[in-house]
């Protein structure tokens, strides 16, 4: 049995994503190995956050009592967490349960790819903003899945060009969803709609943080 360190538990609905709207079992996991410059979770990675310990069958007992059927583990960075991969076994063993994971884009997905119930994975790539685009792995382009997402959280819009030189080079909107958003209140999304026009990208979508205009923007537990 392993035990994982839960920062928060919570449903609500999924702000981002390809499931942007849809209402999901939120599991925040301690810990990241990152530190971007506009985290606006960096209370779940420091040393002394404060975690309830629970076992894989305590967090899957909790969503399914939930009545939930869609999990959206998260962090910090869910993929550092150890024995992560037992959690997700026990997940797979769920036929009614999704998952959905959100990583940071500089974690190997590799050997998640093998589960028998194979996660979704939405990827950041970390632009030259966050201070942590040196840390990407691009091998993980090579796993990528129809109901995968990459993501792109710019900080401001002279990096939308390096977003599109990024989609291109990897054939990014071939594999899976490509998703730009604005760091918020950083930059104005007409500027980057204005982008997708005059390039006519319709590979990629614009998407807002939905939880941020539906509650405070800095409201835990959302």
């Amino acid at each position: 049995m392993a035990t994982f360190e839960v920062t928060e538990k919570f449903i609500s609905i999924n702000g981002e994503g390809q499931h942007a709207g849809e209402i999901a079992v939120f599991i925040r996991l301690k810990g990241c190995n990152l530190a971007c410059s506009f985290c606006d979770t960096r209370w779940a990675c420091e040393g002394n956050a404060s975690y309830t310990e629970m076992t894989e069958d305590e967090i899957v007992a909790y969503v399914k009592e939930s009545g939930v059927k869609r999990v959206t583990l998260t962090g910090g960075e869910p993929l550092l967490a150890k024995d992560v991969i037992v959690l997700l076994t026990a997940f797979g063993k769920e036929p009614d349960i999704d998952v959905e994971i959100e990583t940071n884009g500089s974690v190997s997905i590799a050997p998640f790819t093998k589960i028998e119930k194979r996660p979704a994975f939405t990827l950041d790539y970390k632009l030259e903003g966050s201070g942590m685009e040196k840390f990407m792995d691009v091998s993980n382009y090579e796993y990528l899945e129809a109901k995968d997402t990459v993501k792109f959280v710019c900080s401001d819009t002279t990096e939308l060009e390096r977003v599109a030189e990024i989609v291109d080079k990897y054939k990014l909107s071939d594999k899976c969803t490509v998703l730009i958003s604005p760091v918020f209140g950083a930059i104005e999304p007409s500027d980057m709609v204005d982008f997708l026009i005059k390039n006519k990208r319709n590979d990629i979508r614009l998407q807002l943080q939905l939880h941020k205009f539906i509650w405070d923007p800095n409201k835990r537990g959302v």
